[in-house]
C-alpha cells in the first residue's frame, strides 16, 4: 500500500509540471485566435510564426549561437577531458572543481558574473557575449562526458598503437578519436541543447537589438500569451526533445558497447 501511494504521489508530482507543457502544445494547434477557445485543429500558426521576421531573426540568431557553442564546446571540452587525466595532482583538483563549479553556480549568479565580467573588460554586449558565455557552461558538460568515457575505455590500444610505430598524432586521429566520436557527439548536441533554448545567462549579457528565441518569447508574454507564441514555444520545444532524444541513444549505445567490450566500427 506505500509503495502504490508513493507511486501515485509521483504520478500527481509528473502531471502537475508537465500538464502546462502538455496545454501549450494542444493549443498551439487551436484553429482560433483565442488561446484558451478550441476553435479546429489547423496548423496555420506555425506558418505565421516562420514568415515572422520578428520571430525569425531571433531563431537564426538562437540557432548560430547553438551550432557555434556547440562546435566550440566540443573542442575546448574533448581537450580538457584529455588533458585532466595527465595533469599532475596539485592542478588536476583545482581545475576538476573550476569544471564542477561552473555547473553547480545556479545560473542567475553565473549571468550575474558574465556580465559585470563583460562590463568590466570593456566589451560590448551582443551575440557574441552570449557565444562566450554559453561556451564556458557548456564546454565542461563536453569536458564530463567525454572524460567519463576517456577513462572508461582504457589505454592498451594507445598503447598497442605506440608499440607499433605511431605518432601521438596518428594514434588520436586513429585510435582515440573514432572510440571517443560517440561522446563527443552526445557531449556537442547537450551543449547545443543548452544554449539553444537558454534563457537566464543570454538575458543578462545580451546587449540592445540582440534577441535569442526565448528572448523573444519572454517579450511576447508581457502583451499576453497569443497563439503565434505557443506555435513557437512548440518548436522549440520539439527541436530540443530531438536534439536530447538523439543525444541519450548515442550515450546509451556507447555505454552498451562498454559493457560489452565492442569498439565503435568494429
Amino acid at each position: 500500500m506505500g509503495r502504490r501511494l508513493i507511486g501515485g504521489w509521483a504520478a500527481l508530482v509528473y502531471v502537475f509540471l508537465y500538464a502546462p507543457i502538455l496545454v501549450v502544445v494542444v493549443y498551439a494547434f487551436n484553429g482560433g485566435r483565442q488561446v484558451l477557445n478550441w476553435e479546429g485543429f489547423s496548423t496555420k500558426w506555425f506558418g505565421e510564426a516562420l514568415s515572422d521576421p520578428t520571430i525569425t531573426e531571433p531563431l537564426k540568431n538562437s540557432l548560430v549561437i547553438g551550432v557555434s557553442n556547440a562546435l566550440i564546446a566540443c573542442v575546448l571540452g574533448t581537450a580538457l577531458a584529455l588533458s585532466m587525466p595527465r595533469m599532475h595532482r596539485w592542478v588536476r583538483v583545482p581545475v576538476d572543481g573550476l569544471v564542477y563549479m561552473t555547473l553547480v553556480t545556479p545560473e542567475i549568479v553565473f549571468g550575474i558574473s558574465a556580465l559585470i565580467f563583460f562590463v568590466q573588460a570593456g566589451v560590448g554586449l551582443g551575440l557574441k557575449t552570449i557565444l562566450i558565455a554559453h561556451v564556458v557552461f557548456n564546454a565542461s558538460v563536453v569536458a564530463l562526458i567525454v572524460r567519463a568515457r576517456f577513462v572508461g575505455m582504457g589505454e592498451s590500444l594507445e598503447e598497442a598503437s605506440y608499440d607499433l610505430g605511431a605518432g601521438p598524432l596518428s594514434t588520436f586521429r586513429q585510435v582515440t578519436l573514432p572510440r571517443l566520436a560517440p561522446a563527443i557527439l552526445a557531449g556537442g548536441l547537450l551543449a547545443f541543447t543548452f544554449s539553444f533554448d537558454d534563457f537566464i545567462t543570454s538575458f543578462f549579457v545580451s546587449g540592445a537589438g540582440t534577441t535569442t528565441l526565448p528572448l523573444r518569447i519572454f517579450s511576447s508574454l508581457r502583451f499576453g500569451i497569443s497563439p503565434v507564441v505557443n506555435a513557437t514555444a512548440v518548436m522549440i520545444l520539439a527541436l530540443t526533445l530531438v536534439a536530447v532524444v538523439i543525444a541519450y541513444l548515442v550515450l546509451r549505445r556507447t555505454g552498451s558497447e562498454r559493457r560489452g567490450g565492442a569498439l565503435p566500427g568494429v
